[in-house]
């Protein structure tokens, strides 16, 4: 199970403990969470203590991190709230290469240049201590410096101005909703994170940013009571890179099709209410038959597949073996890369990475180690021609630059290499997904993520969902359910066939992705449109061996 179907299943609000700086904050009132922090002169004096501090010490680079860490979530549960937590965190890390390696410290709640002065010293005190174990000094690829810059994420309504009461009406109303159509247990939440985080460094940038990040979601189960068997249904929202006005969606932003989806804004009663009849109707579901099917994949279920077979497998750390927690290292080694002709999927696929798309999780200015962030190509017309690389590794693949995404889950953390945005570009040629499934005999049609699994390698791989529709010769034909499909990376990428064009393209993405030990905890988003996979093989997941 992956660690955010956990959060959803074991009563959602434990999971709000992967919220970065959460473990660390220290409880507030809502109030305080709109509070003003420290004012940008203020940190820029604070933050070059610490650089003339470290460069006085021998440090060859310095970079510090001085960051507020908002955090709220709503839980509740039928008519009763469960549980508010308001949460901040605030401190400073400074980073350094002193002697070719680097050294890290951490201080929090920093009042004056006196402490910031102290935590540049251990880090150069460390990193000349790590240096004599090193094997090569560290290269950075060169960054030029941006003096005084800011960024904000463009929200239109800042959630966490959004009364308490407002926001536990809304989840109550989606519980209420469920219930009466349908479901017998209901339980909702609603994440929101606020990050102001400000960078300088030796390069010459002071970097102010203001990041918003917000979640809303509910899990329904509707039971038998002659059979005692029950069903579920979990939310079809999207964590976004938005404020409350991701809950205020307008007609326009709505996709038809089998179930209610969403482009931009999310309306979570009539997802609610939808979900309860889903649940209720998967109780009678037909079991699949195993065997190869045609499937044809929605958004909200796609991005996962993303984000395991692609994001994580195209870390230039894993790749180099750097990294290998939660699911090993990666198949998609420097050699295919070298050979300019591995098909890592068909002539449709056309996989991006990104951190610029406005309202994904991943959007910022600038990364953690102050670098411009981009866009650029992973997977150009079937073929695997770049990887994700930091100022660090850059010169590993004789990269020039590094690509933007360094990223540190807290102040107290040490940034390293994260996934950005990952996405399939949608089709060129007018599609849409009625279209898509006028031409399919024999298929199914797969809305909502679900359990997955994959190798060590990032390669053999079996995905579920939330609902399925099986598809016989060109039309819905009802629901299903037990379903799973397995596949191979380099597989099933190469039996994409068709791909939506942008009408249908939609962002799906994890709120809460762990990597590296000790582990942290980064909000990543994957877009695409509804795409169609030929002749993938289905298994029964109900079905005894």
């Amino acid at each position: 199970m992956k660690r955010r179907d956990f959060i959803q299943m074991a009563g959602l609000g434990t999971g709000a403990f992967m919220l970065p700086g959460l473990a660390m904050g220290r409880a507030v009132s809502p109030e305080a969470l709109l509070m003003p922090g420290e004012d940008v002169a203020v940190k820029k004096r604070l933050a070059d203590a610490a650089l003339n501090a470290a460069k006085s010490k021998g440090a060859s680079y310095a970079d510090v991190r001085i960051g507020r860490y908002l955090n709220q979530y709503v839980t509740t549960r039928e008519d009763k709230v469960e549980n508010i937590v308001n949460t901040e965190s605030y401190g400073v890390g400074v980073r350094v290469i002193a002697n070719g390696c680097w050294g890290f410290a951490a201080v929090v709640d920093v009042k004056n240049e006196t402490q910031m002065a102290k935590a540049a010293e251990e880090a150069v005190a460390i990193a000349k201590a790590n240096a004599k174990l090193m094997k090569e000094p560290v290269q950075l690829a060169p960054q030029k410096g941006f003096g005084e810059v800011s960024w904000k994420a463009p929200i239109k309504k800042n959630a966490f101005e959004v009364p308490i009461k407002e926001k536990v009406d809304l989840l109550l109303s989606v519980n209420d909703a469920a219930l009466k159509n349908g479901a017998n247990y209901v339980n909702s939440i609603l994440f929101q994170v606020n990050e102001q985080k400000y960078f300088a460094s030796t390069d010459g940038s002071y970097i102010d940013q203001d990041i918003h990040r917000i979640w809303p979601l509910f899990n329904v189960t509707t039971i038998d009571p002659k059979s005692g068997k029950f069903e579920t249904r979990r939310s079809l929202s999207a964590p976004m890179g938005m404020g409350y006005d991701y809950l205020q969606s307008n007609p326009a932003d709505k996709v038809t099709g089998v179930t209610t989806r969403y482009n931009k804004g999310y309306d979570m009663l009539e997802d609610a209410t939808a979900a309860a009849k889903q649940a209720k109707e998967k109780l009678t579901a037909k079991s699949v038959e195993a065997g190869k099917y045609d499937l044809i994949l929605d958004p909200s279920h796609l991005w996962l597949t993303i984000h395991e077979s692609v994001g994580h497998p195209l870390e230039l750390d894993r790749v180099l073996g750097y990294e290998a927690n939660f699911a090993g290292t990666s198949f998609a080694t420097l050699d295919k890369w070298q050979s300019k002709n591995f098909q890592y999927g068909s002539k449709q696929v056309n996989l991006v990475a990104d951190k610029l798309q406005v309202g994904s999780l991943g959007a910022v200015g600038w990364d953690d180690e102050g670098v411009n962030t981009k866009q650029w190509d992973l997977v150009k017309d079937g073929v695997l021609v770049n990887y994700q690389a930091i100022r660090d590794q850059a010169h590993i693949i004789g990269a020039k630059e590094s690509h933007g995404c360094c990223y540190a889950d807290s102040w107290s953390s040490v940034q390293f290499q994260r996934m950005p945005n990952v996405s399939l570009a949608a089709g060129k040629t007018p599609l849409s997904v009625d279209d898509m499934i006028k031409d399919v005999k024999k298929g199914i049609y797969i809305i909502g993520d679900g359990s997955f699994s994959i190798d060590q390698q990032r390669y053999n791989f079996q995905f579920g969902g939330q609902l399925y529709y099986e598809i016989k010769d060109g039309k819905i034909a009802g629901m299903l359910k037990d379903v799973a499909y397995q596949s191979n990376t380099q597989e099933f990428w190469n039996s994409c066939v068709q791909v939506c064009d942008e009408r249908d393209y939609r962002l799906g993405g994890s709120f809460f992705d762990g990597k590296g030990q000790p582990m942290q905890s980064s909000a990543v988003s994957h877009g695409s449109s509804t795409a169609r996979f030929n002749g993938v093989n289905v298994i029964n997941t109900a079905r005894k061996i």
